[in-house]
């Protein structure tokens, strides 16, 4: 089963997403948080997202949720740190963080694969909430 990343400069929006994410999906799901920096301030770590990957993706893959640009920057470089077979199965998702992680969840509960996962979270970006 695809396993998700949510990748936030806040550890605490990261592990509350998380938790909300597997409330939706269940515990069949592996959705792991890397936010914040070591020293508990605002940032994005490389290593604990590449740390997080690892632990997310099982074999069918991972999905990394980003809550702003520049988190992309530490995602590509963490995906660096992976070897090139694990590297082609982690796609990073352009979608809303905490709407693309639900819809994300639910959709990888199903067993869809990384694309479809991504596809859906992407979809959120869609969704009225008024």
């Amino acid at each position: 089963m695809v396993g998700l990343v949510i990748v936030s400069h806040s550890e605490k929006i990261a592990e509350g997403v998380r938790d909300l994410a597997k409330q939706i999906a269940g515990e069949a799901v592996r959705i792991e948080a890397a936010g914040g920096v070591a020293d508990h301030k605002i940032g994005t770590d490389a290593l604990r997202i590449e740390h997080a990957i690892r632990l997310a993706d099982t074999g069918d893959g991972a999905v990394v949720l980003l809550d702003l640009g520049s988190a992309v920057l530490s995602t590509e470089t963490a995906l660096e740190f992976l070897d090139d077979e694990q590297r082609g199965r982690v796609l990073i998702a352009d979608a809303p963080l905490v709407e693309g992680t639900m819809t994300a969840a639910i959709c990888a509960s199903t067993g869809a694969s990384p694309k479809e996962v991504v596809s859906a979270a992407k979809e959120a970006c869609n969704a009225n909430k008024l």
